[in-house]
């Protein structure tokens, strides 16, 4: 008999329990409704949430079950969106007032296949301001509290609500974009899993962009199956989406009980590592032996390309770039809307000289064909999610500068492997001495999140990390 309270059961769990008969769809909605209502004064995680149409859409997905129409393992489940994706009929303001009249007149791609596959939308979580930042704040909407410390801390951006969303049970799997890190890094702050994609695998038709080079699409879950689980659904080649039109489809769920037993996983050296916190480090280090105990080859090796793609991203040029001409218009139109610390990275884009914009995306180019070499004989990466666990949201939002630093802090470890092109996954692997999770990051190659969502469901089965719950009860009492 499964204990675990049903707010904080996988997606498997769930699928399971609908489809015995001991739970419906209609009572699982009205249960993450009724912790939505308990928590979200608090937690402040959703921007829109959407209960009307999460109940039709329960009441319609109980019809079909108990009728044999069984649209897949994701029939029946609940489930949250960032504020950049599309739904239909709903307002996408990408965490700006600038947008609150602007609805949408699709689903997004992502969200539609989601809703084939007989998912329950729950509402739309809160963004950083155009999901241009690390930390999750967002001085005009509100900042989400990570539910790990009473104390108000930072979930981690930009897919800030998404992610604690998911950690305060509220919703089993959120939707996030990953640019620089924005579904990596609320993941290791908030304890749960964050799967970001290749660019390219999953569509992005639909979705508000940040920067076309590195826009990716991916889920913040509560285990790796989850996730698995989320990927078959929503990737492949999609004609909205051009860069998706050499996608590659696998069927992840096939191989994902395969181990690790042979795979050679190496911790990369050096970059990752540098000026990280001391629990942080232990908590990471530690996995290799798990990894060793399963039976893999656990080695170190240099990787100096992270410090070239930390060097070849000054001032994050490419994004600031390509931020500022989906931006110039609205940016001189309605400057007084934007947040300073938003703006002022957008604007930065405007005196970025065409010459080199084009140079340094060669040079990425270039990079990622000397990783590729690099990673030849070694099957995954092992680095921290974030070099730094969540901290006080006031400190963090004391002043510009100590925003700025805090925000290139979680940043570093996370926009590697976009400017990498590699696909990566956050799992829980650890707490520090103040009860915040840690993040171990897994990087795969380009294209390989078989392989990704193999070497983390054995981590997971080996470890219990990621059964730890936050403890909500204070804010009941509060």
């Amino acid at each position: 008999m499964n204990t675990t309270p049903l707010h904080f059961q996988t997606i498997s769990e769930l699928a399971r329990q609908l489809r015995s008969g001991d739970l419906s769809p209609v009572a699982l909605t009205e249960h993450c409704l009724a912790r939505m209502e308990a928590l979200e004064p608090t937690l402040h995680a959703f921007r829109l949430p959407t209960p009307e149409r999460a109940m039709a859409t329960a009441r319609a997905a109980e019809i079909a079950l108990r009728a044999g129409q069984d649209l897949g393992p994701l029939h029946g489940i609940p489930y949250a969106v960032k504020d950049l994706f599309d739904i239909k009929g709903l307002p996408t303001t990408a965490g700006s007032d600038i947008l609150r009249d602007h609805i949408a007149p699709e689903d997004a791609s992502v969200t539609a296949r989601l809703a084939r596959a007989g998912m329950i939308l729950l509402g739309k979580t809160h963004t950083v301001q155009f999901a241009y930042g690390g930390v999750g704040i967002n001085h005009h909407h509100g900042t989400p509290h990570n539910p790990w410390h009473q104390t108000p801390h930072v979930p981690g951006g930009s897919s800030s609500g998404s992610g604690v969303a998911v950690a305060a049970g509220m919703v089993p799997m959120a939707l996030g974009s990953d640019t620089g890190g924005s579904v990596r890094i609320p993941a290791s702050l908030c304890g749960t899993v964050g799967l970001k994609t290749t660019v390219g695998q999953v569509s992005r038709a639909g979705v508000f962009p940040l920067s076309w080079s590195l826009d990716s699409v991916g889920a913040l879950t509560r285990s790796v199956e989850d996730a698995a689980l989320v990927y078959q659904c929503i990737h492949g080649p999609d004609p909205l989406d051009p860069s998706t039109q050499g996608a590659e489809c696998h069927d992840v769920m096939a191989t994902l009980r395969r181990g690790v037993r042979g795979l050679r996983l190496a911790f990369a050296e050096t970059a990752f590592w540098d000026h990280a916190d001391a629990e942080v480090t232990r908590a990471v280090r530690q996995c290799g032996d798990v990894f060793a105990n399963l039976g893999a080859q656990v080695e170190p090796i240099a990787f100096p390309e992270a410090a070239d793609a930390l060097a070849l991203n000054p001032g994050g040029l490419v994004i600031a770039a390509e931020a500022y001409t989906i931006h110039r218009e609205r940016l001189e139109a309605h400057a007084d809307q934007y947040d300073p610390i938003i703006s002022s990275r957008i604007i930065q884009g405007q005196d970025i000289r065409a010459a080199d914009y084009f140079q340094t995306t060669q040079a990425w180019d270039r990079l990622r064909q000397q990783v590729a070499q690099t990673l030849l004989d070694v099957d995954a990466l092992l680095v921290p999610a974030t070099m730094i666990p969540a901290k006080p949201t006031a400190a963090v939002d004391a002043d510009t500068d100590a925003y700025v630093q805090h925000n290139l802090s979680y940043l570093r470890n996370t926009s590697i492997g976009n400017i990498l092109d590699l696909c990566g996954l956050s799992v829980p692997c650890g707490f520090t001495s103040e009860g915040l999770p840690i993040g171990l990051m897994i990087y795969t190659k380009p294209r390989h999140e078989a392989m990704l969502l193999r070497i983390g469901y054995a981590f997971e089965q080996a470890t219990s990390w990621h059964l730890q719950m936050p403890n909500t009860s204070w804010i009941a009492s509060s």
